[in-house]
């Protein structure tokens, strides 16, 4: 599907009255299990991906490639847009930010977002000149081809300052963004008050404000668009096995292994599309 199509295709998602559910995968798999469920797109996770592979997430310790090839993979598994958690865009400069929206467009990717956290343990967020230029280069590289997600990463890296929260997020939309992020916020009415004052561009939410699990007709009242999980399911998955391994060292064999079925593990697999 050409740029511009999927563009559509995605963008109508988060337009759309009440939006829309994005769920993170974290390998082909939990991709293919979120697809049969009936979601009509996936994100990647930053921090999943990295936790796979052994690594800590938010510092560069997943490259852009490996990152490209996991998004293309999920893609082509499910046929289904696929939105790129891509930290600060890979790139130190605003013109590196653009050409990896330049190469996430080529890969088919639907979405991409941009964040403004930095990598540096001594300065975790961007200063906000530089944060606004990462994203409007971003825009100017996906010409309507890719929707590009300008979040910050003020209330867990340190910046718990609701006004510049905001700030940022509306810098973000005038310089182009078609969604607006801002990871954790503290509360509903923190997250009423950036769909306020980001209307009418919509709002992606991570599983909930800090302060407590929201349902998603909950979140959906409050306007936000699109509701993503980050690694959450990832988590509750891990959290299995850790709990699997503690019947198995009790000796309990048929808890630890009370899974998923090869035979259904092949049925998933199987329903791969036929051009993957």
């Amino acid at each position: 599907m050409p740029g511009s199509e999927l563009y559509e295709k995605f963008m109508a998602l988060h337009t759309r009255e009440g939006g829309f559910v994005m769920p993170n995968a974290w390998d082909g798999l939990s991709a293919l299990i979120l697809a049969e469920a009936g979601f009509e797109a996936i994100g990647t996770s930053s921090a999943a991906l990295a936790a796979t592979l052994g690594r800590h997430d938010g510092l560069h310790a997943i490259s852009l490639d490996e990152h490209l090839d996991h998004a293309r993979l999920l893609g082509r598994l499910t046929g289904l847009p696929i939105n790129g958690d891509f930290e600060d865009g890979y790139g130190e400069t605003p013109e590196d930010v653009a050409g990896t929206v330049e190469v996430a467009v080529d890969a088919g990717l639907a979405g991409i977002g941009i964040e403004d956290s930095s990598g540096d343990a001594e300065r975790p967020i961007r200063d906000f000149d530089d944060a606004v230029l990462r994203v409007r280069h971003a825009v100017d590289a996906a010409k309507g081809r890719i929707v590009v997600t300008g979040r910050t990463d003020n209330f867990f890296r340190g910046n718990p300052d609701l006004d510049d929260t905001i700030r940022r997020l509306t810098a973000f939309a005038e310089a182009g963004a078609d969604v607006l992020y801002a990871p954790f916020p503290p509360d509903l009415a923190a997250v009423r008050a950036i769909v306020t004052a980001v209307a009418p561009k919509p709002v992606n939410i991570v599983v909930s404000p800090a302060d407590g699990k929201l349902t998603v007709a909950e979140l959906q009242a409050a306007g936000v668009k699109r509701i993503s999980l980050g690694m959450a399911l990832y988590a509750h998955t891990i959290a299995a096995l850790e709990q699997a391994t503690k019947s198995l060292l009790a000796g309990d064999i048929a808890s630890a292994t009370n899974g998923i079925t090869f035979a259904r593990l092949t049925e998933l697999l199987n329903q791969t599309p036929p051009n993957s």
